[in-house]
């Protein structure tokens, strides 16, 4: 690049926020110094020149470089740079003249603000409305990740530029990306369909079961009320309405010591094994480069969609060998005896999903949405505090599913105890 008097090198994960014309000022060599003797290769002012081009060829193979890369390198290179006076682009032109053309300048920080220093103290260690240019130094979280901008505050004005940019290809106005767009529409739909395709299915499936349901909850709510106002029947009534379930009461009166004492524990490591592979396969879905919010939702949608799916099947699983276990109790114990009405085995089938289920669901559901935002909610913006009340909120959330995942589990397993004479459920939610 002999062919231009000065160039201005600027890093992928820097963004200008105020002019910087007056970099053309610095004269030879110009870079900011990191951490008291480092010098940052993030911004840097040169004078392109063949000749330290060739020096530096000859003595990349002969000089340490700290980092295995470029910025190690210039620093061995350019040894004296801790020594450099700091450039000053007010200093009048006659001041100038007067002075001997350094080698090497140092730029201020307002040329090369840190992120990283700035999560320290929460705050710039120079006037923020000065400003230049903002460098995210921050190891692996890079503004143009979604979920940085809910750990950064800084990354809002990386957010707000890009929100602001022009199309320059059809599809790229505010930074967005043409595929990731029809990426993003496909990946928000497709749970919305599935579900809708599941209710669907199962109320084709089993349309009959909703009719026969209702109605036989209100021939027995009449037949009730019959045998109530008949006195002298009242003992008949008790007697018939007991006889069909009494030797499912049998079983179910043993099933607790039937339930395996290690379910618990087992159902527990599964449920947290599921929680964590799902949100590692939601991040690996979702687009990285989506607008934070966008990010945000297709990572819960996607973190719910997989976890019901897994975790359902694993309930799913411990339903049907609770059954496995009651068939084969009941095939040696219980010949005849549980042959009771279609309209109370319907009934049992249709309340799968009870209270419970649900209770459980949204509880995991809502700590899930409420641990990583508690910052927001307290209108935290200091990196550690943010990182600490994630994890408070990550413990609580985790509590939560292992009290939760025990009980079902449990609550599954004497569900297939009790239903063992019912066919297998052509439903498919896989939490019921």
């Amino acid at each position: 690049m002999t062919n231009y008097k000065k160039v201005v090198y600027l890093d992928a994960d820097t963004i200008v926020v105020k002019n910087i014309d007056d970099l053309f000022k610095c004269r030879k060599f110009c870079a900011n110094l990191k951490h008291s003797e480092r010098l940052n290769s993030g911004v840097m002012v040169v004078e392109p020149s063949g000749t330290v081009f060739n020096d530096m060829v000859n003595k990349i193979k002969t000089t340490a470089s700290y980092t295995g890369g470029d910025q190690g390198f210039l620093n061995s290179y350019f040894s004296g740079f801790p020594n450099a006076h700091v450039f000053d682009p007010n200093l009048p032109s006659e001041v100038l003249k007067s002075r001997p053309v350094p080698e090497m300048e140092r730029l201020s920080t307002l040329y090369n603000a840190d992120v990283g220093l700035y999560m320290l103290a929460n705050k710039w260690m120079v006037d923020e409305k000065e400003l230049r240019v903002i460098h995210y130094t921050l190891g692996p979280l890079k503004p143009w990740d979604w979920w940085t901008s809910w750990l950064l505050k800084p990354v809002d004005v990386w957010q707000d530029v890009r929100e602001r940019l022009g199309e320059s290809l059809p599809g790229t106005r505010g930074g967005q990306n043409p595929n990731d767009y029809f990426l993003v529409k496909f990946l928000f739909l497709l749970p919305f369909c599935a579900l809708l395709f599941c209710c669907y299915h199962s109320f084709m499936k089993n349309q009959e079961y909703f009719g026969s349901f209702f109605r036989g909850s209100l021939c027995d709510q009449v037949r009730h009320l019959y045998y109530k106002i008949r006195s002298s029947g009242a003992l008949a009534y008790t007697s018939m309405s007991t006889s069909a379930t009494n030797s499912i009461h049998q079983l179910s009166n043993g099933s607790q010591c039937k339930v395996p004492t290690y379910l618990g524990g087992v159902s527990v490591c599964v449920c947290l094994t599921t929680a964590v592979v799902s949100l590692g396969l939601a991040l690996l879905i979702v687009p990285r480069q989506v607008m934070p919010w966008t990010g945000l939702l297709l990572m819960y949608e996607w973190t719910f969609t997989m976890f019901i799916i897994l975790f359902g099947g694993y309930l799913h699983f411990i339903y049907r060998w609770g059954k496995y276990v009651a068939s084969r109790a009941a095939s040696s114990s219980l010949p005849e005896s549980l042959d009771y009405d279609s309209g109370k085995r319907h009934q049992r089938q249709m309340s799968s999903c009870d209270v419970a289920t649900w209770y459980y669901g949204l509880g995991m559901a809502l700590l899930a949405i409420g641990a990583p935002s508690l910052p927001c909610l307290f209108g935290i913006t200091a990196l550690f505090l943010r990182l600490g009340l994630m994890v408070v909120g990550g413990i609580i959330l985790a509590s939560f599913m292992t009290y939760a995942s025990e009980h079902l589990a449990i609550r599954s397993f004497l569900k297939g105890l009790d239903d063992w004479d019912i066919a297998p459920n052509r439903s498919l939610c896989l939490l019921c």
